[in-house]
């Protein structure tokens, strides 16, 4: 079986990303399988915290250990994963799984986050934890694959397209819609989470944000940004 592992930051359309693998006959979808170990690991104050910590496993080393030993009559399993949710964990996994790191610019980020997150920090972006897994990636003599929300929205057929002839697994035209609402598959925290993507039925065209951007949160943007420009450099171009 071929495992693909999305390590995202919040509010990079992962959710629509995973519901285009979740369209492909070949492949079954896992969401944010480490959120409770992140929660335990972290402390972190997350909406739905106490149910998702009661459903799901809390032990992230179990998760791991499941995942790699998952079962399907389907090769593709794709994991939609949150990057800071690696959290005191072994790393030396990671070379079992076809890494994807998906991004998206902060300044367009971190008011959507701020939204759901009152007060975000560094942590609640990813970026800093999304950078440290592409170096341990790499040291695992892997080339994790890099692809920007905006290219992604700009043109999904072609970046889509680029990703599986990464991987190695054909493009259906599947990926690019599906039905309006939930799946089956969403975590528990998706009504706090999933509003705009369960009204979807494919890739919503980008649109550049015209609202000024917070003055507030424009000390977590220049902490953001250095790690953003240095996964930007390496990802995918139309």
């Amino acid at each position: 079986m071929k495992i693909i592992c999305l390590w995202s930051g919040p509010r990079n359309v992962s959710t629509a990303l995973m519901y285009s693998f979740g369209n492909r006959p070949d492949t079954e979808i896992i969401d944010e399988p480490l959120y409770a170990h992140y929660l335990v690991q972290s402390g972190a104050d997350h909406p739905g915290k106490q149910q998702t910590l009661t459903e799901q496993e809390n032990d992230g080393n179990k998760v791991i250990q499941n995942l790699l030993s998952y079962s399907s009559d389907k090769p593709v399993l794709f994991l939609k994963s949150m990057g800071h949710h690696f959290l005191n964990l072994d790393h030396n996994f990671l070379h079992r799984f076809s890494n994807i790191f998906l991004i998206r610019n902060p300044r367009e980020m971190l008011p959507s986050l701020s939204q759901q997150l009152p007060n975000p920090i560094l942590r609640d972006t990813a970026l800093d934890k999304q950078v440290d897994l592409y170096k341990r990636i790499i040291n695992l003599k892997q080339e994790p694959i890099i692809i920007d929300a905006r290219h992604l929205l700009e043109n999904p057929e072609g970046i889509l397209g680029k990703v599986c002839e990464s991987l190695d697994i054909p493009f259906y035209n599947s990926m690019l819609s599906w039905q309006a609402g939930a799946r089956k598959e969403d975590g528990s925290w998706a009504k706090y989470w999933y509003h705009n993507v369960h009204k979807s039925t494919g890739f919503r065209a980008y649109q550049k944000k015209k609202a000024s951007f917070p003055a507030s949160l424009e000390p977590l943007l220049n902490e953001c940004l250095p790690y953003y420009q240095f996964l930007y450099e390496r990802s995918l171009k139309p």
